[in-house]
């Protein structure tokens, strides 16, 4: 197994979006290319990419942020693992998800999309469905409230007073589902 992987945050591209529920992946990702000393730069692929190493085992990660909407995230992802000759076994989709609590996350390798359709198009473009998924929880709407207009809508003032321990939280199973693999990752957040 490669020691690089692709790390991919799915969100929608322009300011309008950047504090959307949807896009806590894109926020996932500027955490790690922080972390990292990374700068982000357009590439070919349609995302803008940054690279670095973690500290833990010197892992290459290649940080990812499409430049397209949500629902063709995937041509994008499928282009950059092509690019840098990866299996879908080295790629990780950071999304958010309406079936788990705000401020929770949890880790996982292939399974559905629970009406994704971020992750529905990355399936489809890599043919497999086996990728691993970091998974932010954003929670599920109240009441009878439409979950795509859920996500679409910035997090809420209560909300962002814990973003940033989400984005920490999630920037941190990511290091380590790469460090250590996914069972000690599940162990720490599942």
């Amino acid at each position: 197994m490669s020691d690089t992987w692709l790390v991919v945050g799915l969100g929608n591209p322009g300011p309008g979006y950047s504090r959307n529920r949807h896009n806590i992946g894109y926020m996932v990702v500027e955490e790690l290319a922080s972390r990292l000393g990374a700068t982000f730069k357009t590439h070919k692929a349609k995302a803008l990419v940054a690279t670095g190493r973690i500290a833990v085992g010197g892992h290459k990660l290649i940080l990812a942020k499409p430049t397209v909407f949500m629902n063709l995230n995937g041509g994008p992802t499928a282009a950059l693992a092509k690019f840098y000759n990866l299996p879908a076994a080295n790629v990780i989709a950071v999304h958010d998800e309406i079936e788990i609590p705000f401020d929770t996350v949890k880790l996982k390798l292939g399974g559905g999309e629970g009406g994704h359709n971020g992750l529905r198009d990355i399936s489809r473009t890599l043919g497999t469905k086996d990728y691993y998924r970091v998974r932010a929880g954003v929670g599920r709407p109240p009441g009878r409230a439409d979950a795509a207009s859920h996500v679409l809508r910035d997090f809420s003032t209560a909300e962002n007073k814990a973003l940033p321990f989400l984005i920490d939280n999630s920037a941190d199973a990511v290091e380590l589902l790469v460090a250590e693999g996914l069972l000690a990752a599940q162990a720490k957040f599942n």
